[in-house]
């Protein structure tokens, strides 16, 4: 039984898009899914990309991407990837100086302040000190978050 451990990688794809005005233009977008190595990653990025691109694409590059978490979100108006740079704040016992330690967050909403609103409704569960350093809007098309089931050698958590 293999157990699941999320590792973010963003992906970038190259395709043709039919633009508005119908012309055709090479692109490239970036996404994000959760795999346990490059090769899934690679796997699951065509598996998700193919049934929203009809034509031919090529994945120009993986790369581990260095979240922590991702907040999703149910908000319709949810349309934007916000990367949020918290710092959790710690008292260093022996020396009573306050540290820092930087954590990345990726964050869906609909604008600026929705990705704020989202990251303290999130971290507002916890008992961890934090500031808000930097939320800043991304490039980033979708993220893929690994679902139980979405491949078919997955072993059941344990057998009766």
């Amino acid at each position: 039984m293999r157990s699941r451990t999320a590792i973010w990688f963003e992906c970038k794809i190259r395709y043709e898009k039919v633009m508005e005005d119908g012309l055709q233009k090479k692109v490239t977008e970036s996404y994000v899914v959760d795999a346990l190595s490059f090769s899934e990653a690679e796997e699951r990025i065509i598996e998700e990309m193919s049934s929203y691109i009809s034509g031919e694409f090529d994945v120009t590059d993986i790369k581990k991407a260095a979240y922590k978490e991702i907040f999703f979100s149910d908000d319709e108006m949810a349309d934007k990837w916000y990367k949020a740079k918290l710092q959790f704040i710690t008292i260093d016992e022996k020396t009573e100086k306050e540290k820092r330690s930087s954590v990345t967050y990726l964050a869906l909403a609909g604008s600026f302040n929705g990705a704020v609103k989202n990251i303290e409704e999130m971290m507002g569960g916890t008992m961890i000190d934090y500031v808000i350093a930097s939320v800043a809007e991304t490039a980033l098309m979708d993220v893929f978050e690994y679902k139980k089931g979405d491949k078919k050698d997955d072993k059941p958590e344990f057998e009766a």
